[in-house]
């Protein structure tokens, strides 16, 4: 501990200044971190933390690099697999069994920035996410130091009141054994692992990623828990897009439910989207919807997963098993005419 740190916590302590005293506290902690007193770094923490310090949310407009984020206070739809694995990092992280540092990997729109939102959400804690806009400059060398300063700002936050999400972390940690990967953000890479592993144990952080298989491996090492959100089946997306339809549903006016018509239609994809996709496809074919036409959201539906062809193929419908009411519905093609032309009138 320096001079100037005690000359700091007797300041602010004479100040009644809370918000500066926990973070010299937090800056001292760290240092002994660094220096290997791993218990005093963690007693130091334990005091502030007992004490019920906490930088007021007004605070937050003051970190330059990261940004609260509102988070729906709505339960997550996801499958009981991936349920289980977040039902456990919540119970790790309340329990503070050790576990702080998780990736979250999967294909776009599979829940994974929802999750952690859900895990704040159980635990009571804000979200706190890492600007990258912010982050990375342009300028050669100011990154690495905008990383520093980044960390700097983790370690001055109430741990046991936020998460930290570095939401899509690919925009700044590369693989540093790839020939296409740049100098400089190679050297980025390295400090922000040297900077992961000086962070306090028991600050929370959730990173997630599209582009799992081209990670640093040493970064993976760094985290306690992964993830996959690609383990939905094609039942577990169809129960949540039909949970998806019977929500907004219930805003329209004058349309009607189908689920079986609906089914049918998911029945027949080759590819499910995941439940990001399904919930804006869902929601703009019910606000762009004919409210004189009951099913007309169906019939969009059914464009938009099919690749929105300019004219629907009722022959197609026909051999995949739809009925002729179901065809109606979906090519606004009248019965009578639809009985006619799939007998080659």
């Amino acid at each position: 501990m320096k001079k100037q740190n005690l000359v700091n916590l007797v300041k602010y302590h004479v100040e009644k200044n809370d918000e500066a005293f926990i973070s010299e506290v937090a800056e001292i902690a760290k240092e002994f971190d660094y220096n290997g007193d791993y218990s005093i770094a963690q007693y130091l923490m334990e005091l502030i933390s007992s004490a019920n310090f906490y930088i007021p949310q007004q605070s937050y407009k003051n970190l330059k690099y990261l940004r609260k984020v509102e988070y729906s206070p709505k339960p997550l739809l996801l499958p009981n697999i991936i349920e289980e694995d977040i039902v456990g990092i919540t119970r790790a992280i309340a329990n503070n069994s050790g576990l702080s540092k998780f990736l979250f990997y999967g294909e776009p729109g599979s829940g994974k920035t929802e999750s952690a939102y859900q895990i704040a959400r159980l635990l009571n804690r804000d979200i706190l996410s890492v600007d990258f806009e912010q982050l990375v400059d342009s300028h050669l060398g100011e990154t690495p130091k905008n990383v520093a300063m980044l960390f700097d700002e983790i370690n001055h936050v109430a741990y046991d009141k936020v998460i930290i999400i570095f939401d899509e972390i690919d925009s700044i940690v590369l693989d540093r054994i790839n020939t296409n990967d740049l100098r400089e953000m190679g050297r980025v890479t390295s400090l922000f692992l040297k900077e992961l592993d000086k962070l306090n144990e028991n600050i929370t952080i959730i990173a997630t990623t599209n582009l799992y298989q081209n990670f640093d491996k040493a970064l993976i090492r760094r985290f306690d828990a992964i993830v996959s959100f690609d383990r939905y089946s094609k039942k577990d997306l169809i129960e949540i897009a039909d949970s998806i339809l019977i929500t907004n549903l219930k805003k329209a006016n004058n349309l009607k439910q189908d689920l079986r018509l609906f089914n049918k239609i998911l029945n027949k994809i080759n590819k499910m989207p995941y439940p990001g996709d399904l919930k804006q496809i869902i929601k703009t074919a019910i606000a762009f919807s004919d409210n004189s036409q009951k099913y007309d959201y169906l019939r969009k539906i059914y464009m938009s997963l099919n690749g929105n062809p300019e004219q629907i193929d009722i022959q197609k419908l026909s051999k995949e098993g739809f009925t002729t009411r179901e065809i109606e519905i979906l090519s606004k093609i009248p019965k009578s005419s639809v009985s006619r032309k799939l007998k080659g009138e």
